[in-house]
């Protein structure tokens, strides 16, 4: 008699298929790795990227979703947006994944659980970027963080854990803000899924005070992830501390999952109080991208200079939600994939010239180092190019359609806030150059020469330059994406 009185939703697996199987396979690997301790590490880099494969074809076999909007409760999306923003999570994770196999083999760090943990991170991500609740926000936004967290200190090295705790401790009270957000729209509009918050907000029928402290307290749980000024003291001391493949792992796959939920929850759930929320974002983005670029210009590690470089480009991509709708959305969306290329190969650049271990990050190593491996000079000046802004790079292609989206939306003052901090970034992007090329090596050290790592350097490299010559490419699939169904 009890069962016909339980009402419960349709249950449809396939939109949240790619996280079925990112989470299968981690926990295959978990307990493969568990139960025969010696198995090889290439095996296990294997399975995983094969199980990053499947959810990638799985994810493109939601293009064309015929379903509902939403599915599980309206819980999870069903748009091109969320399939997207999961194809680039992907990527960045197999990219991360053959950085580690090569860099805890070469420092004798091996650890299994690498393989399941960064599993474990990118189902996170993808299910961040397809999340219609906030609930489910939040939910994927733990299992990241805390797959991060452990992916930290996972080396034994001092500043490692101290990066880790650091990470964890500021991350927990991100947390406890982004959870006051929560039940602040709660208490606003009765609701915590994002279109039922629309609703309500663009029905009048909500609490305009506590929805506005929403937008507030969820600024700061985002701000944080995306490591915008004022939340961004985290940033360098993690960056530095943690691994190379898991700097460049997290640096763009962070940043990209944390940008897909925010401008969901902005452009669907607060999109009502556009006129509200814009002010906010706009005064952000230009601290942003100022406050990034003047203090990467004295760092003297190379990892901590990337890492104020990342928080001036995060500024960037907020630039870019000033212009709400589907221009702003799709140049959001190119940044983050130019982004991620660029981090990813600068970074993998970065592996490979420290050789062993995190010994030769400072800039003086840097020093002449256009005698000692030509390629690796070349592939990163390319992504300081792109970093840069400079043509015929991805990273000037994305910079010229955010100004361009912010500048339709009439907000030129930022854009040019905009681009004097990319003049001033240039200074600390071409100093790196300048040593590498103009200053003789202070040392004998050779970089990492081995062949495979190089090649997946070099993947990203041409990636930024076809997406620089040729953005059409894929500028037709984001503005297809950046429709956001609600």
């Amino acid at each position: 008699m009890l069962a016909q009185f339980l009402i419960h939703p349709p249950i449809q697996l396939g939109p949240i298929g790619p996280e079925l199987v990112l989470t299968g396979t981690a926990i295959v690997v978990l307990l493969g790795a568990a139960f025969n301790p010696r198995i090889g590490h290439s095996t296990l880099l294997l399975v995983s990227l094969l199980g990053l494969a499947g959810a990638a074809l799985v994810s493109i076999g939601l293009w064309d979703w015929g379903g509902e909007l939403t599915v599980l409760a309206g819980m999870v999306a069903t748009d091109r947006f969320a399939v997207v923003a999961r194809l680039i999570l992907l990527g960045i994770a197999a990219m991360g994944l053959v950085y580690g196999y090569h860099y805890f083999r070469r420092s004798g760090e091996a650890r299994a659980e690498f393989y399941p943990l960064v599993l474990f991170a990118t189902a996170g991500m993808t299910l961040i970027a397809a999340a219609a609740d906030l609930i489910l926000v939040f939910l994927a936004l733990e299992i990241l963080s805390l797959s991060l967290y452990v992916l930290t200190g996972i080396s034994a090295r001092l500043s490692s854990v101290e990066g880790s705790m650091k990470y964890f401790l500021l991350g927990a009270f991100s947390s406890a803000f982004f959870l006051y957000g929560v039940a602040m729209a709660y208490g606003a509009t009765g609701s915590t899924r994002l279109s039922a918050i629309a609703h309500a907000l663009a029905g009048q029928t909500g609490s305009l005070g506590l929805a506005l402290a929403a937008v507030a307290f969820l600024g700061i749980g985002f701000g944080f992830k995306v490591a915008a000024v004022p939340f961004h003291m985290w940033t360098p001391d993690v960056y530095q501390g943690a691994p190379t493949p898991v700097t460049a792992f997290m640096a763009a796959g962070t940043k990209v999952a944390a940008f897909a939920a925010l401008i969901r929850v902005l452009e669907t759930s607060f999109q009502p109080l556009t006129l509200d929320w814009t002010p906010l974002v706009w005064t952000i983005a230009a601290v942003t991208v100022v406050a990034g670029s003047l203090i990467a210009i004295a760092q003297t590690d190379i990892k901590r200079m990337l890492a104020y470089s990342s928080i001036a480009h995060a500024g960037f991509v907020l630039i870019a939600l000033t212009a709400a709708g589907q221009d702003g959305i799709s140049a959001a969306l190119f940044y983050l994939l130019a982004y991620a290329l660029m981090v990813l190969g600068a970074f993998g650049v970065v592996m490979l010239v420290s050789a062993r271990g995190e010994g030769r990050t400072s800039l003086a190593s840097y020093a002449g180092l256009y005698r000692r491996s030509r390629l690796l000079a070349g592939l990163l000046t390319l992504f300081l190019l792109s970093l840069a802004g400079i043509p015929p790079t991805a990273g000037f292609i994305a910079k010229v359609n955010v100004f361009r989206a912010a500048v339709a939306a009439g907000h030129w003052p930022l854009v040019l806030v905009g681009v004097l901090a990319s003049v001033v970034a240039a200074f600390f992007y071409i100093r790196v150059m300048v040593l590498m090329y103009m200053q003789e090596p202070q040392d004998d050290a050779e970089p990492d020469r081995s062949p495979w790592p190089r090649v997946a350097v070099a993947v990203p490299a041409v990636l930024t330059l076809l997406f620089g010559v040729f953005p059409g490419i894929v500028l037709g699939v984001l503005d297809k994406a950046a429709i956001l169904r609600w």
